[in-house]
């Protein structure tokens, strides 16, 4: 494997660390690093694999030398959320460990760390993982690199800003990205932007009190919700967490 890889949009170049990473199979990988913050490796079972995953060593970092997260609208309290992988997120993953993929293609929103679409690219799915962070895209790279996966497709997508280029999917994908009053309606719009006739999304909430008028805005288009409460066996649960699951026939 080539320890170089080519990230797009990037504000800084990526510097070679003297330190060699194991990757689950046993082979080594040298991994790269930005500067401006510290991170870990965190391993993570899903659907019967092994993850290994960079995350940050904390969330208290923030790094952002050229001001382009500020221009994005993404705060100092809010740069290092992209970094973390949240139960929620590791929830989305084991339901995309079992969805029903076959044909199908797949956009995550606001990926983050990109678990969920990692599990999909081991499985063979047309997947595009997207986000607006500026670190998103190296971290995803480095983590297919670190799982021995092909490199994931990524798009940056903030949410208020069209995207035509993008087209359209027949499965959406997010977890816990209702956390402020307004994402509502703007995950409402990305959905039926990007949405094809028959269409599903899965959303993990773990209840931050905006899934109702999400669930509104969607049956104006045509989607009807099925609700399930922690449909995963898993430790890491949160009690509050759901799996709405929208779907509309053409």
């Amino acid at each position: 494997m080539r320890p170089l890889l080519a990230f797009r949009g990037m504000h800084c170049p990526p510097r070679f660390l003297s330190r060699v990473i194991a990757r689950p199979d046993g082979r080594r990988f040298k991994g790269s690093s930005m500067p401006g913050f510290n991170t870990r490796n965190l391993t993570v079972h899903v659907g019967g694999h092994a993850y290994l995953l960079r995350v940050l060593s904390d969330r208290q970092q923030f790094a952002d030398p050229d001001g382009h997260g500020e221009r994005l609208g993404i705060s100092s309290a809010q740069w290092c959320l992209f970094g973390q992988l949240w139960p929620s997120g590791k929830l989305l993953a084991q339901a995309m460990a079992r969805a029903d993929i076959a044909g199908k293609r797949v956009l995550e929103i606001g990926c983050g760390i990109g678990l969920p679409s990692l599990v999909l690219q081991r499985r063979g799915a047309d997947v595009v993982a997207s986000d607006m962070h500026p670190m998103v895209e190296p971290f995803l790279a480095y983590n297919a690199a670190l799982n021995g996966l092909p490199a994931l497709h990524y798009r940056q997508l903030r949410w208020g800003h069209p995207l035509p280029a993008l087209g359209d999917f027949d499965m959406l994908i997010a977890s816990d990205v209702l956390y402020e009053r307004g994402h509502a309606e703007l995950l409402a719009k990305v959905v039926e932007r990007h949405s094809r006739a028959t269409c599903e999304l899965v959303l993990i909430d773990p209840g931050r009190g905006h899934s109702a008028e999400l669930t509104r805005l969607l049956a104006a288009q045509g989607f009807e919700v099925s609700e399930s409460r922690c449909p995963m066996d898993d430790a890491d649960c949160d009690a509050r967490g759901r799996l709405l699951h929208y779907r509309r026939a053409a």
